[in-house]
């Protein structure tokens, strides 16, 4: 490098040359000048700092001297700037001592970005902890757990919370052991729990009546829900209960200002109740007491940022960690939530049988043939006249769109591009058929199978779905909501609501009937957890009726999770599913870890491995443009192969090798 610098300087004029030589000279001067005018603090004067660097073989704390005229503002947890590998980087005191281990002279922090503690001791622990189990770096689970700063919203202060007196539990009143986990709650203790709500169950208010009762003794709750629709409705529910100032909103809705306000109200105390999307289960609660999650199945609760943490276990580990009580909660039930129970880690929250006959109707009727009939079978069509003479009706369908895909209305082959090969769509009634991969129009399209030239569709989109209700029932208004039209609310008029799954808008009644349709459909997909996921849609969708309500399912009665609709017994659905697991060796009973990258970076990664003993691998096989393998043991030993994976980021770290991707426990394989 050095040999290359003298070159160039030797092509330079003479007086550029010295000019250069000058600008250095100042430089050094000015850096030993700054190195002598500092003094270190008087007390503790060494600075334990986590910098912002993604690499695993500097992922610890270093040791930095402390100024004197920066001994007030290094606090533990605020942000700082320092010298490392030439440049000034960002970081994080996390601790301040009075010794190094370090043999030379430290260098001083280079400034006091924020003297603000964003970083509490407790998620500074837990971002070790996660980076351990995820075999990640503390980094990258510090960008998730403390917002972007903003100057402006630092500079104001944070209103405290008005005085909360405490109030009687209401909604909980035919859920079994509810009443000893609340007063539990109550008495400051740490209960743990999982919840499975009934039918027609207002769980927000539930979940709020559990946050007051943590609350009134003191102490601090996080809640975290799938997304933004549900965050509105625990707000609304704190709201009606609490009143104004007790809580805030994490979410990234409001902006970065807003959000790094609340975020400080919640980091100096000012407010101790959190409802947020999967970001907020790392916010700084004071006195936290309380953890729940609703919906843990959600998939938007797995972090699509590294070290790709989910919220679940992130809750768990807090749980753990600072003591808390803990409420997983949901319609329909994980493996990984019943795992808690198995173990002995929670308790079971459960609505007497004779409870849910009482709510709710529900039966599964076998749809005529789907190639060459309706989607929608007689006792569909029943429950939804029937249902529209009380109230609205939901009718869930997995597809947004007109019709998703096309095929021959004579021989049934996939209709298919002529251009491309691409499949066909339409979007309406009246637009001719289009490629869904070039966008190529087919005006006069025939099939090269048959000859034939009409077309029908498989697979048919809400859009569909509402045109051919609205011929079945003039009349009546048809409703749709999916994507970006999603509909919030609807109220007690007799319509017909065609929503997408997790679109479905939330009656301010309860609908009076609700029917499922194309469950195959959901059931097809090719996934680990397939069924879970189909009757987790089906159970939330289900659970919008109003108390008495009908549900319908539309397929396969004989299939095990249409039963468990059927029965609405989540619980034995999600029993059946850890016991078919437990004999595949497949989560929760095993562990399971990625690892994606280049063909050679994996040969890399297989060689520097050191696992645990019974390790299978699995591949490596082609995903993409990559290649992946899968690493499996069984759960006992799913610390060591965190451990082994760590250690093997660390070494390809320093040896600076092609980057790969580690996953443990991802969502799906």
């Amino acid at each position: 490098m050095s040999s290359d610098r003298e070159a160039r300087e030797a092509d330079m004029l003479p007086g550029l040359r010295a000019a250069v030589d000058d600008a250095r000279a100042k430089a050094a001067a000015t850096r030993r000048r700054t190195a002598a005018s500092w003094e270190p603090a008087a007390t503790d004067p060494v600075a334990r700092v986590l910098v912002d660097i993604p690499l695993a073989h500097l992922d610890r704390p270093f040791d930095y001297a402390v100024p004197q005229a920066m001994a007030e503002s290094a606090v533990p947890g605020a942000r700082v700037k320092v010298r490392f590998a030439g440049q000034d980087v960002d970081g994080f005191v996390v601790g301040r001592a009075s010794e190094t281990d370090h043999t030379g002279q430290l260098q001083p922090l280079r400034r006091v970005v924020s003297p603000e503690p964003v970083l509490s001791p407790e998620v500074a622990a837990l971002s070790g902890t996660l980076a351990r189990t995820y075999a990640g770096a503390r980094s990258d689970v510090l960008r998730l757990a403390v917002p972007p700063r903003h100057a402006t919203a630092e500079k104001a202060a944070s209103t405290p919370a008005p005085a909360f007196a405490g109030r009687a539990p209401t909604t909980w009143g035919e859920v079994e052991h509810a009443g000893a986990f609340l007063r539990r709650l109550a008495d400051g203790d740490s209960p743990r729990a999982v919840w499975s709500a009934a039918p027609a169950d207002d769980w927000p208010a539930m979940v709020a009546d559990a946050v007051a009762s943590a609350y009134a003794a003191g102490r601090g709750v996080l809640v975290c829900v799938p997304d933004r629709r549900d965050v509105t409705r625990v707000d609304a529910a704190l709201l009606a209960l609490l009143g104004e100032g007790h809580h805030v909103c994490l979410t990234a809705d409001g902006g970065p200002s807003r959000r790094y306000r609340d975020f400080l109200a919640v980091a100096r105390g000012a407010r101790r109740i959190v409802v947020g999307t999967r970001s907020a289960a790392f916010a700084p609660v004071h006195d936290l007491g309380l953890v729940v999650i609703w919906d843990d199945g959600d998939d938007l609760h797995a972090e699509p940022r590294a070290p790709y943490p989910h919220t679940r276990e992130v809750l768990v580990a807090r749980a753990e960690q600072q003591g808390t009580a803990a409420l997983v909660a949901g319609v329909a039930r994980t493996p990984e939530a019943h795992q808690l129970l198995a173990t002995g880690w929670a308790h079971e929250l459960v609505t007497p049988r004779d409870v849910l006959r009482r709510r709710v109707r529900v039966e599964a009727v076998p749809a005529e043939d789907r190639q060459v009939g309706t989607r929608v079978p007689r006792a569909a069509y029943d429950a939804i006249r029937s249902g529209l003479g009380s109230g609205p009706v939901l009718v869930q369908t997995p597809r947004a769109g007109y019709a998703a895909s096309l095929a021959c209305d004579t021989c049934r082959s996939p209709a298919r591009c002529t251009a491309c090969t691409g499949p066909l769509a339409v979007d309406g009634p009246t637009v001719p058929p289009h490629c869904r991969w070039c966008g190529h129009v087919e005006g006069a399209w025939s099939c090269p199978t048959c000859g034939g030239r009409g077309l029908r569709a498989p697979v048919r989109g809400e859009a569909r779905t509402a045109e051919e209700l609205g011929r079945m029932f003039p009349g009546t208004t048809v409703r749709s909501s999916s994507g970006e039209r999603v509909v919030e609310q609807v109220g007690a008029a007799p319509d017909i609501v065609v929503a997408t799954v997790g679109a479905e808008p939330v009656a301010t009644e309860g609908y009076a009937a609700v029917v499922v349709l194309d469950t195959w459909l959901t059931l097809a997909r090719e996934d680990l957890r397939a069924d879970e996921e189909a009757l987790r849609r089906w159970l939330n969708a289900a659970a919008l009726v109003r108390p008495g309500g009908h549900v319908v399912a539309v397929g396969e009665p004989s299939h095990p999770a249409l039963q468990a609709l059927v029965r609405w017994d989540p619980a034995g659905f999600a029993r059946r599913e850890v016991a078919e697991r437990a004999q595949a060796h497949l989560p929760p009973a095993a562990r399971i870890a990625t690892v994606t990258g280049d063909i050679g970076a994996l040969d890399d990664v297989l060689n520097l491995l050191d696992p645990p003993e019974g390790t299978e691998v699995l591949g490596p096989v082609a995903v993409a443009d990559e290649h992946r393998v899968v690493l499996r043991v069984p759960r006992r030993h799913g610390d060591e192969l965190s451990a082994a994976l760590g250690a093997m980021q660390r070494v390809r770290s320093a040896r600076k090798l092609e980057p790969v991707r580690v996953q443990v426990d991802p969502l799906s394989i």
